[in-house]
């Protein structure tokens, strides 16, 4: 069992950054690929990041590349989302996740355990 929890959200205007952590517990951190989600209102949720176990390989949604950075710090059982220059419809809740040995996967379904997410606004 993993238990991850999610902090850093907020409000921010628009082309501001804001970091997410995510701090996970439980069993060895250094063993999951971990990821960044996202679900705004009435919408799916989608992927936004993700990060192999070692942090060696990353992965990044098309429309985030270039702005957004994921990393981690084995040491700290901690994922972090940097999000720089972010956009009005990039409002939603954003859920960190982990995904038992796995490399940086874009699939929801393929992570084992989800935060409870932390909400992010970003006002026009």
């Amino acid at each position: 069992q993993v238990q991850v929890v999610e902090s850093g959200g907020g409000l921010v205007q628009a082309g501001g950054s804001l970091r997410l952590s995510c701090a996970a517990s439980g069993r060895t951190f250094s063993n999951y690929g971990m990821g960044w989600f996202r679900q705004a209102p009435g919408k799916e949720r989608e992927f936004v990041a993700a990060i192999s176990w070692r942090g060696a390989s990353t992965n990044y949604a098309n429309s985030v590349k270039g702005r957004f950075t994921i990393s981690r710090d084995n040491t700290k059982n901690t994922v972090y989302l940097q999000m720089n220059s972010l956009k009005p419809e990039e409002t939603a809740v954003y859920y960190c996740s982990a995904a038992h040995g796995r490399i940086a996967t874009m699939k929801p379904t393929e992570y084992d355990y989800w935060g409870q997410g932390t909400q992010v606004a970003v006002s026009s």
